[in-house]
């Protein structure tokens, strides 16, 4: 059953932007599949979420405290949603029955694209697969998000995020080493691989566009295993390896190959400092007061420094430790040292630069007041991101799009609705 939108009547229609007419179907959930069909919508496609009726997506409920009404009640606006659902229109419709496999059938024949994070085979029970869909719309582009992908002994696996930080190699190259303090494999503290896929899907999604509109004339099936996404970011860890059968190694903060790039601790907090160059390393040095040590044997070029990297880095911190972090960040900005404070989330929306580039993101939802999240990083100079609609109720806009889109007459939908389909 849908949930009443409490967006006024005129709300307005959304801006046109660089992808204006390109209408997308998502049927993906929690956070990969979610997250590309968002770019589509900031970018101006016109996305319909298509959601289980009385459950939806269940990112609803993940992520930690959901935003709530302003009568205490639940929305089913847990953070992990609003991340990622900005810009849709949300309908609740029943796949597993025929008039639901119907319903999204018609749809498919208005739609661009289909986004699906379904297991491996599920959507085929249901005719709602590329190769029965394709029939009904031959120029559909239709992009299946799957942990390990289509094909291969894994391909019937479910998986997390986790999963695959552990599996694409990415822990094993995160963290401290096995002998330092709290040393060992570290998972990074934010769903990465799920950011990972959800953006080559949506550059995999323009590509398979740009080849039906200026190509083929037909649309075709993205194939793209999470797994396979975080590896390919494993970039310098993997080509050492593949290159020399190098392996590397957790250095924590710092990068095992450039030296001096890492954490320093100063006198009122953290600052991260990397000088990976002789040039940027000589500069360092005269910043913080002794341009000797840059011509220095021990140091003076990146092979030593990393040879000898316990010495440099004990010399650079007694330095670095007494000094105010804003006065060296000063003096390390003016002769061009690359440098940055370790902030916790308040710091970082409280920074200058960060709020001119226009984070956090904002949204009025009336029920709610204003829904704060992470801005859409592009900047266009003639077709701007936007945010035209807070992140959808469940099933918000169900009678909005089967009348407006199918043509559906109320008693069609009212009949849909009583039989549970919708």
């Amino acid at each position: 059953m849908d949930t009443m939108s409490d967006m006024p009547p005129n709300t307005t229609p959304p801006t046109a932007g660089a992808l204006q007419g390109i209408r997308v179907l998502d049927m993906s959930r929690v956070l990969a599949g979610p997250m590309a069909a968002q770019m589509l919508g900031d970018c101006g496609a016109d996305v319909i979420k298509v959601e289980r009726p009385g459950a939806g997506d269940d990112a609803r409920r993940l992520g930690g405290t959901p935003a709530t009404g302003k009568n205490g009640e639940e929305l089913g606006l847990g953070p992990m949603f609003v991340c990622a659902n900005r810009n849709k229109r949300s309908i609740a419709i029943d796949i597993t029955q025929p008039e639901g496999q119907q319903l999204v059938t018609r749809l498919v024949a208005w739609a661009d694209v289909l986004i699906e994070n379904y297991k491996t085979g599920d959507l085929a029970r249901y005719g709602l697969d590329y190769a029965s869909l394709s029939k009904t719309n031959p120029r559909l582009v239709y992009c299946s998000i799957t942990g390990f992908g289509q094909t291969g002994p894994y391909a019937g696996k479910a998986g997390y995020d986790a999963v695959f930080q552990a599996m694409s190699g990415l822990m094993s190259v995160t963290g401290h080493a096995d002998d330092a303090p709290g040393g060992g494999p570290m998972r990074i503290g934010v769903p990465l691989a799920d950011s990972i896929g959800g953006l080559y899907a949506y550059g995999a999604i323009l590509t398979a566009l740009h080849h039906r509109d200026h190509g083929s004339g037909k649309g075709q099936h993205i194939d793209l295993g999470l797994l396979d996404t975080t590896i390919s970011m494993m970039s310098i860890g993997a080509a050492n390896y593949l290159m020399s059968g190098t392996k590397f190694e957790r250095s924590g903060t710092a990068v095992a190959t450039a030296v001096p790039t890492q954490l320093f601790k100063c006198a009122d907090g953290a600052l991260q400092i990397s000088a990976p160059t002789d040039e940027v390393f000589g500069r360092l040095c005269v910043a913080l007061g002794n341009a000797g040590i840059a011509q220095d044997p021990r140091f003076n070029n990146r092979t030593v420094r990393v040879k000898n990297r316990i010495e440099l880095i004990g010399m650079l911190e007694a330095m670095i430790s007494p000094r105010r972090r804003e006065d060296l960040i000063a003096d390390l900005d003016r002769h061009s040292v690359p440098c940055a404070p370790l902030y916790t989330l308040e710091e970082v929306f409280n920074d200058p630069q960060v709020r001119h580039r226009g984070n956090p993101a904002e949204v009025e939802r009336p029920s709610v007041g204003t829904l704060k999240f992470c801005a859409n990083p592009i900047h266009f100079s003639d077709t701007p991101v936007t945010i035209d609609r807070p992140p959808p109720l469940l099933g918000e806009h169900t009678d909005n799009v089967l009348s407006d889109v199918l043509g559906m007459q109320s008693a069609e939908i009212a009949a849909l609705r009583t039989k549970g389909v919708l």
